[in-house]
């Protein structure tokens, strides 16, 4: 549940996707997590928004905080809705019209679980990618949904039938096993049937013999997310840096390779913004794991307020990793 309003959008924003992750090898690193950018930086500003959830909420905290920060709510779309947030038609020229995102996967079969790996996991090009769109987009026509190539891995679909669409985001389900997920949309007929032929279609495809005989995963189905429409429009907001490398990371379950660029961030972009925190200038800091994230903010300070500020420095600085832990 959100503990206050977030802060008001400043020119120097940065909202970090991944802080941390609730897979136990990721946990079992923070304890021991020197992170002295952060520590210093949120020493620095005040605590001022945060939300808590839970990690199979349909929507990863990172994204609820970017709408929050692009103010989606504002529109009138059932945005604060689990599984509403309308990315492709907030991306797109005409935001009140329906619209969604396939994305090409591959669906794992295990002994008793189906992985997704979507279309950025399995180095999709668009070599591959658009002969199967062309195969597609006829199929999706006759269920009135309306295909648009944008790259290998996001094709922009349009159409009523996705208006009150319901979905988990991708990152919520890429690597993981789809029977957590798969409910949501199966409660969307047509969209079910479409994936079930897209199965079928794509199975026999000769980019997937190719690919077969090149040892690389087949492409045999597709996810939709960011489904549905605002129903007005929305000045667009100058938007929070954003970086992927944990995300990255995260996402492929390299803690080493999350670890290293957790630092490379303490010393870039985090050490970047401290700068600026201590110079006066307006900074937000928006942290995100995978229950909840909390936003941090510079704030102006009385007397009174920078006398209780000083006693946490007089016992001592939390260390970054203790907020991490939260999230």
């Amino acid at each position: 549940m959100p503990a206050s309003h977030p802060a008001p959008e400043s020119a120097h924003h940065l909202l970090v996707p991944f802080a941390t992750a609730s897979a136990p090898e990721c946990r079992a690193l923070l304890s021991g997590f020197a992170l002295p950018g952060l520590t210093a930086l949120l020493a620095e500003l005040t605590l001022v928004a945060s939300e808590t959830g839970d990690d199979q909420d349909l929507d990863a905290p990172h994204e609820r905080a970017l709408a929050s920060a692009l103010g989606l709510q504002a529109a009138g779309a059932d945005c604060l809705s689990p599984g509403r947030f309308p990315w492709a038609a907030a991306s797109s020229e005409q935001p009140l019209q329906p619209q969604a995102w396939f994305t090409p996967s591959h669906f794992q079969v295990g002994m008793d679980q189906v992985t997704l790996l979507p279309g950025d996991r399995l180095a999709l090009m668009d070599a591959d990618a658009r002969p199967l769109f062309d195969a597609l987009t006829p199929l999706a026509a006759e269920d009135g949904i309306e295909l648009f190539y944008e790259s290998a891995t996001r094709w922009r679909a349009t159409g009523e039938p996705l208006r009150d669409l319901v979905c988990a985001s991708l990152d919520r389900v890429s690597g993981r096993s789809v029977a957590d997920w798969t409910p949501t949309q199966g409660r969307h007929p047509l969209i079910t049937r479409l994936q079930s032929e897209a199965q079928m279609l794509f199975y026999t495809h000769p980019v997937n013999d190719r690919r077969e005989a090149a040892h690389q995963p087949i492409v045999n189905g597709f996810w939709v997310h960011g489904a549905g429409a605002l129903t007005q429009p929305i000045a667009e907001p100058q938007r929070p840096t954003q970086p992927d490398t944990l995300r990255q990371a995260a996402l492929l379950g390299d803690w080493r390779s999350w670890q290293q660029a957790w630092q490379a961030l303490d010393s870039g972009a985090i050490a970047e913004l401290l700068a600026r925190a201590r110079a006066g200038e307006p900074v937000t800091l928006t942290l995100c794991g995978e229950r909840g994230w909390a936003q941090w903010a510079l704030r102006p300070h009385g007397l009174g307020q920078r006398l209780i500020r000083a006693l946490p420095s007089l016992r001592g600085i939390p260390p970054a990793w203790k907020h991490l832990d939260t999230l």
